[in-house]
């Protein structure tokens, strides 16, 4: 099959920064190249018009159209006039877009099905979040997702959600995202940063957002700290402006909120290469996600792949992530001392770090490999096209 993927973004040097989104995308489409298909990724939103090769997978750059007043419309009809010529000249069989600010909502190519999968939309974060949503993404989001072919979504509580705020009855197909397992394994040689006992390391990866309970660990630290001094916390990840409080800086909150003794024992590493943060999962003794808002987060995925025990959020989809007391511990993040006392029970307790990791892994390799994923894909795209 010739697959097309429509985002605002790809993990490439060429295209900019990107996000959780395409990071998927990227996985997704390494494991449809595994299954001899074809994969063109559309990136709007970029500096030029260009196409490029990456490692098999076709990069097209697309610029937006500016025109005061019009761009949104006249940059969907310029999308939709590349997706019907790609699938005239058969370079394409199907687009599949992300549900983010739904960009297909004004593109009705010809032939080509369109596909949503939804990894969270502006709509359903601002739920989740408590916050206003801006009445034209979620005026578009709907109106995409009401005009597509078909609709999957990586979580059951995603897709519930969704049609709930949107009012809508939609069936979705559920395939969850994916990694490559065989990068993150378990078999790399890696050297224990010296500035760490990694034994007593908690470690957190990923934006530094109120919206990933930032502003709760804290709090959460504090009370593992007065049970356990050698505890250590190491933050990876980009520092985000804080869209409630209007701060800066969310770095800057969560330094306000530590207790001396515990700021002591907190390293912010910032953004590191990918490489990096492997070798910093693998020597952590726990990692810790205790997040108000996820579709289905690979950063999870990732570190249970490398057989670490997690101690995350309870809410909604976590639970089709990880199973309480098996692969790690679901908490909610407002209870601050439960959440400690779990994280205290893993880094006290060697063997149920071992027994988590195994489980984790486990878990991964069964349902969340890009292997498993990619043949999932392909099987709802072929189904799409025959009842098309």
């Amino acid at each position: 099959m010739k697959i097309a993927f429509l985002t605002p973004e790809y993990p490439h040097p060429k295209t900019g920064s990107s996000g959780g989104i395409g990071t998927s995308i990227k996985n997704l489409a390494m494991g449809l190249l595994a299954e001899n298909s074809s994969v063109r990724v559309l990136v709007y939103g970029q500096k030029e018009e260009a196409v490029f090769d990456d490692n098999g997978i076709t990069i097209q750059q697309i610029k937006n159209v500016k025109f005061k007043g019009l761009s949104w419309w006249l940059t969907r009809k310029k999308l939709e006039r590349i997706i019907n010529q790609l699938y005239a000249n058969k370079e394409i069989d199907l687009v599949e877009a992300p549900d983010w600010t739904g960009i297909t909502s004004f593109i009705q190519p010809k032939k080509c099905p369109i596909v949503i999968r939804l990894n969270g939309s502006d709509t359903y974060f601002c739920h989740l979040d408590h916050r206003p949503v801006k009445w034209i993404n979620k005026f578009h989001e709907r109106r995409a997702l009401q005009k597509a072919d078909g609709l999957l979504s990586v979580s059951q509580f995603t897709a519930d959600l969704t049609n709930e705020v949107f009012g809508l009855q939609k069936k979705f197909t559920i395939i969850p995202n994916s990694i490559d397992v065989d990068f993150f394994n378990d078999n790399d040689n890696f050297n224990s940063n010296d500035n760490f006992n990694s034994k007593k390391a908690i470690l957190y990866f990923g934006s530094l957002i109120r919206k990933k309970g930032l502003l709760e660990l804290p709090l959460i630290f504090n009370e593992v700290i007065q049970k356990n001094p050698e505890a250590q916390l190491i933050l990876i990840g980009q520092d985000v402006p804080d869209v409630i409080s209007g701060n800066s800086s969310t770095w800057a909150m969560m330094q306000g909120l530590f207790t001396n003794e515990a700021l002591q024992k907190v390293s912010y590493l910032g953004s590191v290469p990918y490489q990096e943060i492997k070798a910093h999962i693998k020597t952590a003794g726990v990692c810790v996600f205790p997040t108000f808002a996820e579709a289905l987060p690979v950063s999870w995925i990732e570190a249970m792949a490398l057989q670490k025990p997690i101690v995350a959020s309870d809410i909604g989809w976590a639970k089709e992530v990880i199973e309480d007391g098996v692969e790690g511990f679901l908490v909610h993040p407002k209870n601050h001392k439960q959440y400690a006392e779990r994280i205290l029970e893993l880094l006290e307790s060697p063997e149920l770090q071992e027994s988590f990791g195994i489980a984790a892994r486990k878990k991964v390799v069964s349902t969340f490999s890009t292997p498993v994923v990619a043949q999932q894909s392909l099987l709802f795209y072929k189904k799409l096209i025959e009842t098309k």
